[in-house]
């Protein structure tokens, strides 16, 4: 079964088992959600684990997991990544897709002028920011609205784009 990561554990909050995770995933609100079932990915194996509790708290998610309520509990997960199995994650509608399958493609304009590839994925606000890796220059930061994103094309392992000014 392939597994992906969500977040990573980067500390404890407080004495009863929460803990502080910054989040990775593309769709966090159906990722951080009571009763979901994530993984603990340990040295050798995945630990599943039940979300009791989740808060969202200066860009990170507070949780504690059922059965885990005890900070003596739960030290030994800081540094160690959340994982969802491939089986948990939802059904995506046309036009939407997962940020494993945008990171790594390659950027052309319309002409077919190479930009760069996508290294990151920021979601700043109102609409995500894809992070372009380009030789010798800046990375160049494209906002992912219809007006600059044309197409997606996976199979060709490639975005077309149209530069607005300024960018």
């Amino acid at each position: 079964m392939n597994y992906y990561k969500i977040g990573t554990i980067v500390n404890t909050h407080g004495l009863k088992g929460e803990l502080k995770i910054l989040s990775v995933t593309d769709f966090p609100e159906l990722r951080y959600k009571k009763g979901n079932q994530v993984y603990i990915a340990a040295k050798d194996s995945k630990i599943p684990v039940t979300i009791k509790t989740v808060k969202l708290q200066k860009n990170m998610y507070l949780v504690t997991f059922k059965n885990l309520e005890d900070i003596n509990l739960v030290e030994k997960y800081k540094g160690l990544d959340l994982m969802i199995s491939e089986d948990d994650q939802q059904e995506l509608n046309q036009d939407e897709y997962y940020y494993r399958d945008i990171v790594g493609l390659t950027v052309e304009t319309e002409d077919g002028q190479t930009i760069g590839t996508i290294k990151e994925i920021l979601s700043p606000g109102a609409n995500d920011v894809w992070v372009v890796n380009r030789k010798g220059q800046d990375d160049l930061l494209l906002p992912v609205i219809d007006d600059v994103i044309k197409t997606v094309d996976l199979a060709e392992h490639k975005v077309i784009v149209e530069l607005m000014e300024g960018l």
